[in-house]
């Protein structure tokens, strides 16, 4: 009796389990078909009829479909959510930045950046982001670490090598300035920008 009560119980429970995968499956093919025709809010509401707060991947895709949709700041707090249910996943974090930037939050942006930088130190992506924010704000001495970190990487990179030529020059390093803008004319011959760097070099 009781083997017959664990294996009637244990359908029960493999029966509900499988109700709702299915129901979640359907939900998200739903909401990729609204994003496509452009419906955000229909495909948020989709993912919210089967949403639940300690869901990592409903949090992450309503992060996505409120940014899409310009709620930036719904989306900055799915995605917070998503990062304090996975703190080692990078992806959360980068999501995070797209929302925050929109709303001029470049201190929140520049935390996620350093955070994802702790997790991944070689994310080239990120370091040069983060070289352009420091550039803008003209801190060209934490510019040219998170540059070089690019460079270091991929060494015959366009965007690397223009802006840690200018980012050298702005440091009054004209030696490395005027080799860095050379090696961009050598991928990019004629580049406007690496000529104006080189024009500025006494």
């Amino acid at each position: 009796m009781k083997i017959t009560t664990i294996v009637f119980s244990l359908f029960i429970t493999f029966s509900i389990n499988a109700m709702a995968q299915d129901a979640m499956e359907n939900a998200y093919d739903k909401s990729y078909s609204l994003e496509k025709s452009g419906n955000y809010v229909a495909a948020i509401n989709t993912i919210k009829a089967i949403y639940s707060p300690a869901d990592y991947e409903g949090n992450l895709r309503l992060g996505y479909l409120n940014y899409e949709a310009g709620q930036y700041a719904e989306a900055m707090n799915y995605y917070s959510r998503a990062i304090v249910l996975k703190p080692n996943a990078v992806e959360p974090r980068l999501g995070y930045v797209y929302p925050a930037s929109m709303l001029g939050r470049w201190d929140d942006v520049v935390k996620q950046y350093l955070e994802i930088l702790k997790l991944d130190p070689k994310n080239s992506a990120v370091n040069y982001k983060m070289g352009l924010i420091n550039y803008n704000r003209k801190n060209y001495i934490n510019a040219a670490k998170f540059f070089g970190a690019v460079i270091s990487l991929y060494p015959f990179d366009y965007d690397g090598m223009l802006m840690m030529a200018w980012t050298n020059l702005q440091l009054g390093k004209t030696k490395e300035a005027r080799a860095g803008f050379n090696k961009v004319l050598l991928l990019s011959p004629r580049d406007k920008s690496a000529l104006e760097g080189l024009s500025l070099i006494k």
